[in-house]
């Protein structure tokens, strides 16, 4: 993984902690969203010294499959949010993004020979249907939307985590190793 992704995983996981810590209450959201930040940061240290493989831009086709992976994202989240409204079941919604957000991993991880993000996927969807299930069962939007919100900021803060833990050595070339992809 590259620094991109690295930034891309780091931005999104303080995205959805702020969500999350959103349900705590606007008196508590200064103090949340200063310790967001500070594990953001914290996050962001881990791979300081990540670098772009082989220090060149991603090959065409590749980067135009990404951006129909992530138009297509998109569009799905927008179809679960009007979806849920429409239903009359807006407790959902943070549910069902994330786990859009899941899915959308699984061809990523593919695309950009990630195999963590497998992993990042299966438990970004499985807290997306735990929020479901949450919501389902009656409970707040709130309380759905904070066990969301914290579980997909640790899951794609955990996977940013892991790039200090891959052996650093000289860069490859892209499709030489591990690839140059971004979330």
């Amino acid at each position: 993984m590259d620094r991109t992704g690295l930034a891309f995983l780091t931005v999104f996981g303080l995205a959805w902690w702020l969500l999350g810590a959103s349900a705590l209450g606007e008196s508590l959201l200064p103090v949340t969203a200063l310790a967001g930040g500070a594990v953001a940061a914290g996050v962001w240290r881990t791979g300081r010294d990540v670098r772009h493989p082989g220090g060149r831009p991603l090959p065409g086709d590749v980067r135009r499959r990404f951006a129909w992976i992530n138009a297509l994202q998109w569009l799905a989240i927008a179809a679960v949010v009007g979806g849920a409204e429409a239903s009359g079941r807006p407790e959902l919604i943070f549910g069902l993004v994330a786990v859009v957000v899941g899915l959308h991993f699984l061809p990523v991880a593919a695309l950009f020979r990630q195999p963590r993000f497998h992993v990042t996927g299966t438990l970004m969807t499985a807290t997306g249907a735990v929020g479901c299930a949450i919501g389902v069962a009656g409970e707040s939007a709130s309380t759905v939307r904070m066990t969301v919100g914290v579980g997909a900021a640790v899951i794609l803060w955990g996977t940013a985590c892991l790039v200090r833990h891959k052996p650093t050595g000289p860069a490859e070339p892209f499709g030489a190793g591990e690839s140059a992809g971004t979330p």
